[in-house]
């Protein structure tokens, strides 16, 4: 990230959150700042992550409610505990 890209947000926080960051921040030898940066940082990437989840998950939801291609929850089971033996086998074959 450039010095340039940079813009100033202010977040309006109570006394409490404030003096358990500043805790925070000397116990971990940072300042309250980086710890508020790190902490949106990974939630909007963990949000992130959730929504591109989502959106695969509706697609696939819609894509089955349009072909009926599906495996069974024995069929999925089957084949992940092969995987989980270190089996490297492909997935199951979808079917009507």
């Amino acid at each position: 990230m450039t010095a340039s890209a940079v813009r100033p947000v202010a977040i309006k926080v109570d006394e409490d959150t404030k003096a358990r960051l500043k805790r925070l921040a000397e116990v971990r030898g940072r300042t309250p700042h980086w710890l508020m940066r790190e902490a949106i940082t990974q939630y909007v990437d963990r949000e992130e992550r959730r929504e591109v989840f989502r959106q695969d998950t509706l697609k696939a939801w819609e894509e089955y409610r349009t072909t009926g291609h599906h495996v069974t929850a024995a069929e999925a089971d089957a084949w992940l505990a092969e995987l989980e033996q270190g089996n490297d086998l492909e997935p199951p074959a979808c079917h009507v």
